[in-house]
């Protein structure tokens, strides 16, 4: 799937959007990828994990089991666990921090990828690849279906994208007269703290 098929099912499912917003990171950016959308339909979802999943293989071999960061992973940890053949896991934040709950674990010997839907900034990938150092398995990567970052972040390990794009995101304090122009709405699920 390239770049271009990959904008294709967001843009089927709604889920490219253009006006001014704020990110979960607290930027600003005239694109938002609403994946809410794409995950709410299963063959939409079902196409992104089936054709991450052998990038997946050729770059991180045999995966064990996979990770998401809830909310954005849990359901791309689950549909990707699917088409490698393997289980699925969601670390949650109950507390502020991402912590595996639910009598999830990482057993010993266990290779484990994590997968989110979109990385901006890397920081949802750091925390869980921190939140994971104390299981026995290995951590082995991640992959994500676009990393609008074009690769800039540090997801804190290595990092397979279905699409890499490079997006413009702006401090909120300078923002082209543009996007200033036109008010600001947050249609993420994290706050911002």
């Amino acid at each position: 799937m390239t770049t271009d098929e990959v904008l294709d099912v967001f843009r089927a499912a709604g889920a490219l959007l253009e006006g001014h917003f704020i990110l979960s990171s607290g930027r600003r950016s005239p694109v938002f990828l609403q994946k809410a959308l794409v995950f709410s339909q299963p063959d939409k979802s079902e196409a992104l994990c089936k054709a991450l999943a052998p990038r997946v293989k050729a770059a991180f071999g045999q995966i064990d089991v996979v990770v998401g960061p809830a909310m954005g992973g849990v359901i791309p940890s689950y549909e990707l666990a699917r088409h490698l053949g393997c289980r699925a896991i969601y670390a949650e934040r109950p507390e502020g921090e991402f912590t595996l709950r639910r009598g999830f674990e990482i057993r010993t010997g266990e290779r484990a990828l994590i997968v989110e839907d979109i990385v901006t900034t890397g920081l949802s990938f750091r925390e869980t690849v921190a939140a994971l150092a104390g299981e026995a398995g290995e951590i082995v990567g991640g992959a994500c279906f676009i990393d609008r970052s074009g690769g800039k972040a540090d997801v804190g390990c290595k990092l397979v994208a279905l699409a890499s794009l490079d997006l413009p995101d702006y401090d909120a304090d300078d923002l082209p007269a543009e996007l200033a122009a036109i008010p600001a709405i947050k249609p993420g699920s994290r706050a911002i703290v």
